[in-house]
């Protein structure tokens, strides 16, 4: 992540392009092309650094405004970034313009009697969970980076953990206002919870990686928190057995909040990054299991999830009611891609399957592992299908990698497919996976996709080079 300051620059001499770009929001406001630092024409994993005329820092939607016009005036591309914690490229730019977000962070407006918060795109994600939540207030969606912007949310459309409880960011948005490619403002969406009128646009623009517009505003629905949350530790011999155990906690009707899976290989690599040791060591694999709801109806929670899989299963189960040891547990989930990073080289991957084929894809890529000699870790949501993967270059020849990871994410992405999974469960497609995309995709719906873009982006401005765009 990046601190996105524009420094002060020196006027460009006059009647040049970049004494225009200058002007338009004013010299100390504008960083020009390759006085704008790598990290800002690049996403979360720095490997792929894009070009740009320009990059702006705005403070508001009539600056997004302004932009966007000129752009359009020069058919100059457009590329939207908030906090970069991307990792799909999608805040990669390829020439133009790119329009920071991150200095709109502004909460307009709680509305506790209709349950609503009224944010701008640059609110991060963390900060926005705290202050509902010191109001009694819950924001569901909780996607793992909680330094992400929650404009950068509602454009991958991300997931989270409690996904399999509560649903994605889709859910919880109610509104946006937006910024077309002609430089006009619309809001999409109200603070009602029902709303049959016409076409839901404001569907479209959640998820669609900043492609066909610019969110200036967004309109959240909140519930109330809940009164308490309990988790436990469930340790299995392997992790198809691990894996084959969620359904049956979804059979039960146990309404779990969240079921994380991981392998004891994998849980090593972040205790070993953190000098922390997890808990039950003997078991080969983990499911991570959360209940939130009234207090004193959480511990026979817990004891009924114990018997559940103990029937069919051979387990450990610990109840992390100690914090101390509930914090192990957490904080090494949370370092696995951090550590994984701090390893070398290395492709995180994000898809997500059918519940019933979670176990049939993790064996596949054990296979897949095996027949390129690369480790392929594997860990995520057991609850909803998403699995995350992180790809090892290792001991790999740095000029072996890139061939070799081609084919293993072409491997990996056609058995997705074939499974009748998809590719992005809350990344989204940006640069590195289009190739994947396009090669795996109806040709019908891609030309249906294209279709939406070329009407709300007909000079294909934003993103143009991301995902399904042309």
């Amino acid at each position: 992540m990046t601190t996105n300051t524009a420094a002060s620059a020196a006027p460009a001499p006059a009647g040049s392009r970049e004494a225009e770009l200058q002007a338009l929001l004013g010299p100390e406001r504008v960083i020009l092309g390759q006085d704008i630092a790598p990290a800002l024409r690049s996403d979360f994993m720095g490997q792929d650094i894009g070009s740009a005329e320009a990059y702006f820092k705005v403070q508001s939607t009539e600056e997004v405004q302004k932009l966007v016009r000129y752009a359009a005036d020069h058919d100059l591309p457009i590329t939207i970034r908030g906090a970069g914690t991307n990792l799909v490229g999608s805040t990669i730019p390829h020439g133009g313009i790119i329009i920071d977000l991150s200095a709109m962070n502004k909460i307009l407006e709680l509305d506790e009697a209709n349950r609503t918060i009224l944010v701008e795109p640059g609110v991060l994600l963390c900060d926005l969970q705290a202050y509902v939540e010191e109001r009694g207030l819950f924001y569901p969606p909780d996607p793992a980076e909680k330094n992400a912007t929650i404009g950068g949310n509602i454009s991958t459309n991300a997931g989270g953990m409690r996904a399999v409880k509560y649903g994605v960011t889709r859910d919880f948005v109610l509104g946006l206002e937006v910024v077309t490619a002609k430089g006009e403002v619309v809001t999409l969406g109200s603070k009602c919870l029902k709303d049959a009128t016409g076409l839901n646009l404001k569907q479209l623009l959640i998820g669609s990686e900043g492609t066909l517009g610019v969110i200036t505003k967004c309109l959240l629905r909140l519930i109330t928190k809940p009164e308490a949350t309990a988790h436990a530790l469930v340790g299995f011999t392997s992790l198809r057995e691990a894996i084959t155990a969620v359904n049956d906690l979804h059979a039960a009707n146990l309404a779990p909040t969240a079921i994380e899976f991981v392998e004891k290989k994998v849980i090593a690599i972040g205790e070993d990054f953190l000098h922390k040791q997890f808990p039950l060591p003997q078991s080969t694999a983990y499911l991570i299991v959360t209940f939130d709801g009234k207090a004193s109806e959480l511990p026979a929670k817990l004891n009924q999830c114990r018997e559940v899989l103990a029937q069919k299963h051979q387990i450990e189960f610990l109840d992390l009611n100690d914090p101390q040891v509930a914090n192990t547990v957490w904080t090494v989930r949370a370092a696995l891609a951090k550590a994984v990073q701090a390893s070398g080289i290395w492709e995180p991957v994000d898809t997500v399957v059918p519940l019933n084929e979670i176990a049939n894809f993790v064996d596949f890529l054990g296979e897949l592992s095996k027949q390129h000699g690369i480790r392929i870790l594997a860990f995520g949501h057991a609850g909803d299908g998403n699995v995350h993967l992180c790809i090892l270059k290792d001991e790999l020849p740095l000029g072996q990698w890139p061939q070799t990871l081609q084919q293993i994410l072409s491997a990996l992405y056609r058995r997705v497919y074939q499974l009748h999974g998809k590719i992005a469960a809350e990344h989204g497609i940006g640069r590195h996976k289009r190739l994947y995309f396009l090669q795996e995709v109806n040709e019908t719906e891609l030309s249906l996709m294209r279709s939406v873009k070329y009407a709300l982006d007909p000079q294909g401005l934003f993103n143009p080079h991301s995902g399904y765009t042309l």
